[in-house]
């Protein structure tokens, strides 16, 4: 049996704030918009997509799944995703690091790696 990932689903509670921070950071589309959820992706047809999804409780503790992403340029990608309105954060990571822990909007973390052109790179 084959399966293929479908979403990464993010908890929100501004939906349409979350989905467009989110399409801008991948240069992605809103591809769906109704006031329970939003959906995100390159286009229809392309797997996986985000769905944002709104609930009534906040953030409060360290994500337990966060996403890694990996640019052509990881500094002016910080600085870019920066001026969207992500923030840094600090996780005691060292000078040697050569990744950049940010959070969105809402809080929630991810990582801009160095520049990989493989999944064991």
């Amino acid at each position: 049996m084959a399966v293929r990932m479908y979403h990464v689903t993010v908890d929100s509670h501004d939906l349409a704030g979350q989905a467009r921070f989110w399409a801008q950071v991948l240069d992605w589309k809103v591809l769906y918009e109704d006031e329970h959820e939003v959906v995100i992706g390159a286009d229809e047809h392309t797997l996986p997509g985000m769905c944002f999804l709104r609930v009534p409780e906040s953030k409060t503790v360290k994500n337990r799944l966060h996403l890694d992403l990996t640019p052509d340029d990881r500094d002016a990608e910080v600085e870019r995703i920066l001026a969207l309105g992500a923030r840094r954060v600090d996780v005691g990571a060292g000078p040697e690091a050569t990744w950049v822990v940010l959070a969105d909007p809402e809080g929630n973390e991810f990582c801009v790696l160095r520049p990989k052109r493989s999944l064991t790179d």
